[in-house]
């Protein structure tokens, strides 16, 4: 509802430009400024209570509630009347909780004179008018319920989704609908024309019999083996697409070479270490699920006469038979967490067992980055499909970036933090920045980036240059350097206010909110995890994590845990109600912690400290996603000794991944894993119900 009030405020603005008629955008502007329903943005509808409540204004508060009654809530079904009711209760005591943990009795005094009429013959306000006249209100049994944490969060929760629901039911505005009609006719056009390539391809490719497959393989897929040859026909496919006459006009990429692309199936965004780039690949139309080499293929009948598709054929059954066998019974004993491989009865290929959670439908590769990967993130958890995995916009900087997040409204926006000290608002569809923010020369490395789910402001983590320089490719010393959290918001683009880190000021590696930006934890490198109140801008508790410096943070499925990461290789949970209490604890290998070595010739060694997310959750919070040598390894969280069950090794690359994501949708799903060597892998994964 809020964005086809923003769409309907630009096309009515853009009119007036057109006509010329100044004054009355003039007047528009000041009158959207002024507007009491906020745009239907419940956001802000919330904050404007919540002002009100904050300065004791009771007189603007009751008139901001009838004008909302008026307006929305009188077009309500009678039957929903009594849920306004309650409503407006609920916020009257908000108000008076309020005034008395404030130490603010005379505006108690005050609500209980003028609210007297209204709420005396009130059977849920009957006790409450001894209120002002009990010494410690909030030990009472009566009340103290009503000023505990919970209540207030679980009464603004509440309003919110009330709120949320109200303006999507109301369809004041129907611009939605043909907004959505225009996106999947164009989406529907990029479809056809994907397929038109494919068919060109292969037109050609029958004219050109086997001579294609005889011609000398490339060196990145000379060691596949005999059953790899429908990907070998998937990477030839591409190569005629690439070398065509009328190139896609999706494929955009600027200042870089080309690279080999490979399909893909979902919106990621990833940073290079050195040069200084950045790729950013968005979501196409959704489709179900299916094998790419198939959108190759023109009919069946065609892949019944060609031999090379019944060579396909042949292969595809062997390896479907393959991994159709049971495991074998040995009585090796199952290997220990510390191994990188997959359990037993697990093939790596993607054999399965009984007890297998997902299914690895495909795995494939981008590779435009020619340096360790620092960020790999997805855009947002919505499934997409696309046929050809492409290169949307890359992003030059003189200046290395070393840590992004995806923009929450909207979702075309990216947040670039630099090693000089300034963050970039970047727009993915114009391909331009639109600001530049310069946050503190002082602590010119910008560590960590959180945009709040709501969208209105971002923090931001800066830190001094370390001591052992500025380079984040060797080990720091032990004493942690300065930093400073700070709060921007999104739409002014100024700095709000600076978080109190104690006990001293100390760089913050690693940021995370929860699902309504209430809360904020973080992690640092003294090894503290500190959890922040939003609403009062201030820390709620801190705690030692690990030994050394923790790198990354996440809270659980049910937001009662936060889930750490940290330099002592310890995968631990932590109970955020009661504040230093380990829920469980798990000792990761190195290689799913850091820091990452990447060895080579003549003694040759590369080492990474990890800056990006460590590890991800599945859409159930069941599962996590971590590192390791070989590819992203898929644990299941128990309730028991040991706290992880290896379930699935992902596999699939060279040199060490350094930093996961995952993206979730229904039962379908994209692991990104990302490595030194500058390769992304797409593992596309089926979850078996059980």
């Amino acid at each position: 509802m809020g964005s086809a009030v923003e769409r309907t405020d630009e096309h009515v603005r853009e009119y007036l430009v057109y006509r010329g008629f100044t004054s009355t955008l003039k007047h528009l502007d000041s009158e959207v400024k002024a507007d009491k329903e906020k745009g239907f943005r419940v956001d802000k509808i919330i904050d404007q209570l919540q002002q009100f409540v904050q300065s004791f204004d009771l007189f603007g508060l009751k008139e901001y509630w009838l004008y909302l009654d008026r307006r929305l809530f009188c077009r309500l079904e009678d039957v929903y009347r009594s849920t306004v009711n309650k409503l407006r209760t609920s916020l009257y005591r908000y108000y008076i909780i309020n005034t008395i943990q404030k130490g603010n009795l005379e505006k108690t005094q005050e609500f209980f004179q003028k609210q007297a009429l209204e709420l005396q013959g009130q059977a849920e306000w009957r006790d409450w008018f001894i209120l002002p006249f009990i010494p410690a209100p909030e030990q009472n049994p009566a009340f103290s319920p009503y000023f505990s944490r919970q209540w207030a969060d679980t009464f603004l929760v509440s309003l919110h989704n009330f709120l949320s629901v109200l303006f999507q039911c109301m369809h004041i505005l129907h611009f939605d609908a043909e907004v959505q009609k225009t996106t999947s006719v164009t989406e529907e056009n990029e479809q056809l024309r994907q397929l038109l390539f494919a068919l060109q391809t292969e037109s050609r490719d029958q004219r050109d019999g086997d001579e294609m497959v005889h011609h000398k393989l490339p060196v990145y897929v000379q060691n596949m083996d005999r059953l790899g040859d429908t990907e070998l026909d998937l990477v030839s496919s591409q190569r005629a697409v690439s070398t065509a006459t009328t190139p896609s006009r999706n494929f955009f990429s600027t200042f870089l070479p080309q690279g080999r692309r490979t399909p893909g199936k979902l919106p990621q965004f990833t940073t290079g270490s050195s040069p200084s780039q950045v790729a950013v690949g968005r979501k196409d139309p959704a489709t179900n699920p299916v094998r790419p080499s198939l959108v190759f293929k023109s009919s069946p009948a065609s892949q019944s006469t060609h031999p090379r598709h019944k060579r396909i054929q042949d292969h595809e059954k062997e390896r479907k038979e393959l991994f159709s066998k049971p495991p074998s019974q040995t009585g090796s004993r199952r290997k220990p967490l510390t191994s990188s491989e997959p359990p037993e009865g697990r093939e790596e290929g993607g054999g399965l067992s009984a007890e297998q959670p997902f299914i690895k439908l495909s795995q494939e590769e981008y590779g435009e980055h020619h340096s360790s990967i620092m960020h790999c993130r997805s855009a947002s958890n919505v499934w997409s499909f696309n046929p050809i995995m492409q290169t949307k916009a890359t992003i030059m900087s003189k200046s290395p970036l070393l840590s992004l997040e995806w923009a929450t409204k909207p979702d075309r926006l990216l947040l670039l933090g630099s090693g000089v000290g300034t963050v970039r608002l970047y727009d993915t569809d114009a391909k331009k920045n639109l600001y530049e923010m310069n946050i503190d020369e002082t602590h010119p490395r910008i560590l960590s980036l959180a945009c709040s789910p709501s969208g209105s402001s971002f923090v931001c983590s800066a830190a001094a240059l370390s001591r052992s320089g500025s380079s984040d490719s060797v080990p720091r010393l032990p004493i942690p350097v300065s930093g400073q959290l700070l709060l921007w918001d999104t739409k002014t683009v100024k700095q709000q206010l600076q978080f109190s880190l104690e006990p001293e000021p100390v760089a913050i590696n690693c940021t995370a909110f929860n699902h309504n930006g209430n809360l904020l934890v973080t992690g640092a490198a003294d090894g503290v995890i500190r959890l922040f109140d939003m609403q009062r801008y201030e820390s709620a508790m801190s705690w030692r994590a690990h030994d050394g410096e923790v790198y990354s943070v996440e809270f659980s499925y049910d937001e009662n845990t936060v889930f750490s990461i940290g330099e002592d290789g310890k995968f631990i949970q932590w109970n955020i109600h009661r504040c230093g209490v380990k829920q469980s604890e798990q000792v990761l290998p190195q290689d799913a912690t850091g820091p990452f070595v990447l060895s080579g010739y003549s003694g040759y060694k590369q080492v990474q400290v990890p800056r990006g997310r460590l590890f991800a959750f599945d859409s159930e919070g069941q599962h996590v996603l971590t590192c390791s040598n070989t590819g992203g390894l898929i644990y299941r969280l128990t309730n028991g000794e040991p706290a992880l069950e290896n379930v699935l090794s992902l596999g699939g690359h060279k040199a060490p991944v350094v930093t996961v994501d995952w993206c979730s949708a229904v039962d379908c799903g994209t692991c990104l894993t990302a490595s030194m060597d500058g390769k992304i892998k797409l593992s596309t994964l089926l979850a078996q119900k059980s």
